[in-house]
């Protein structure tokens, strides 16, 4: 994921949260709300592919969550 941020979805930011124990929620809008154990929160738009941004903070959060 670091290496090609481009072309990711919700489905597989899914699998790495559930592996991960970060809590899922959508809620009846567009966005799935990923909230770390730290407490953060990371709203994603659901359309494909997810923006190289939202990867990368995605990613983020997780090294500061395994890094605690």
């Amino acid at each position: 994921m670091q290496n090609n941020p481009n072309d990711w979805t919700i489905s597989d930011l899914e699998r790495i949260a559930e592996h991960y124990q970060i809590q899922i929620r959508q809620a009846k809008g567009s966005h799935v709300y990923f909230t770390f154990p730290t407490g953060v929160t990371l709203s994603v738009p659901a359309k494909r592919p997810i923006k190289a941004i939202y990867i990368k903070t995605f990613l983020g959060l997780l090294e500061l969550q395994e890094s605690s």
